[in-house]
């Protein structure tokens, strides 16, 4: 049974016309009335509806050109970082190969004036040597290392590895590492170490 019409509650009259009890007919008829307060127009409800089914479509737009952005923030920022490792990695690269190339500079200098100083032998006088914060100067010198060599020759443990000067002679030039005076050297003094690598740098010699 239809309590309503329309938009309308219908009275207590109408109901009674029903055939319905008096007492039944009053609760009817409130219960009609609270109903209709609540009751919202088609068309306001229609307009409602589209509102909120606009507002959930902006809403979902908004949030896809938000991700979209996001995406694309992440594709810069990754874009960026690559650009930045490849830039970090490409002077790392340089920076190894100036550093590559100026330890060879300095290895050969040193070897050159070790060699010119009848060294006996390279590696070992190396060790010897302070090579800290050097650099080859543009005549190809190493600063420092011709003093160095000067007290390596005269010390008493380490003189064994150089040979005497070689006097230069008008028209020709000893061979490096060639030991023309034949100078004996006293090995009674030596210690281990010392005796070791007196041996290393003069294979050939007889004790």
């Amino acid at each position: 049974m239809f309590l309503k019409k329309g938009k309308e509650t219908m009275k207590k009259e109408e109901i009674l016309a029903l055939g319905v009890a008096e007492d039944v007919a009053q609760k009817v008829a409130e219960a009609s009335e609270r109903e209709l307060k609540g009751y919202i127009p088609k068309v306001r409800f229609d307009e409602v509806n589209e509102a909120k089914k606009n507002a959930e479509a902006l809403l979902k737009e908004r949030d896809e050109q938000l991700e979209n952005l996001k995406k694309t923030t992440g594709d810069s920022e990754a874009m960026k970082k690559q650009i930045s490792d490849l830039q970090n990695a490409n002077k790392a690269a340089a920076d190894e190969f100036a550093a590559k190339i100026k330890q060879m500079q300095l290895d050969n200098a040193v070897e050159k004036a070790i060699t010119e100083r009848n060294g006996k032998n390279v590696t070992a006088i190396k060790a010897l040597l302070n090579l800290q914060n050097t650099e080859v100067n543009e005549d190809g010198t190493v600063k420092g290392l011709s003093e160095q060599l000067e007290a390596l020759s005269k010390a008493e443990d380490s003189s064994f590895l150089f040979g005497p000067k070689i006097p230069e002679v008008r028209g020709f030039t000893p061979a490096p590492g060639s030991d023309p005076t034949q100078v004996q050297t006293d090995v009674s003094k030596m210690n281990y170490s010392q005796l070791s690598a007196y041996l290393e740098a003069n294979p050939d010699v007889k004790i």
